[in-house]
């Protein structure tokens, strides 16, 4: 159970909630597993009266410099096991989460802890990170690196 008003930092529920009189409401959440709603409602219940500071973009340093303890204990007890960033299912599962139910401060969040992952990571190292199969030839890979040298001087 969740108060109203932290339930409305989700924009999909806050347009909901408006539909429906004051009281008991019943939001069905058909995309978000149980245990990932329950870190998305831990998250709501903390920040609805304690609002994150904003995360500057592009994230120049690592994420755990610019967000606040409760937030370093959330991300990086659950949702990056351990601080494991090869063990970051659930990390992926809120993020999904945030986007469908549009927590913009949790997507936010979790998209820079992402994106902290992949800083400093060469794409070898990123699609081992994810699992991704590197389904270029050679020649394909030497054509984009060709293309988007400009990357590597960010």
């Amino acid at each position: 159970l969740v108060s109203r008003e932290a339930a409305k930092m989700s924009g999909l529920i806050k347009d909901l909630l408006e539909d429906q009189p004051d009281g008991e409401a019943v939001i069905p959440v058909p995309n978000v597993s149980g245990r990932t709603l329950r870190y998305v409602l831990d998250y709501i219940e903390y920040h609805y009266n304690n609002r994150a500071e904003p995360i500057e973009k592009p994230l120049k340093t690592r994420i755990e410099d610019v967000i606040c303890q409760w937030d370093k204990t959330f991300l990086f007890t659950d949702l990056v096991k351990n601080h494991d960033e090869k063990q970051h299912e659930t990390l992926i599962d809120v993020i999904m989460a945030a986007n469908f139910l549009n927590i913009k401060d949790l997507l936010d969040l979790t998209c820079a802890c992402v994106a902290s992952m992949l800083k400093g990571k060469t794409p070898e190292q990123i699609r081992a990170l994810f699992n991704i199969e590197n389904d270029f030839t050679p020649e394909e890979e030497q054509k984009i690196t060709e293309e988007n040298h400009w990357c590597d001087e960010v």
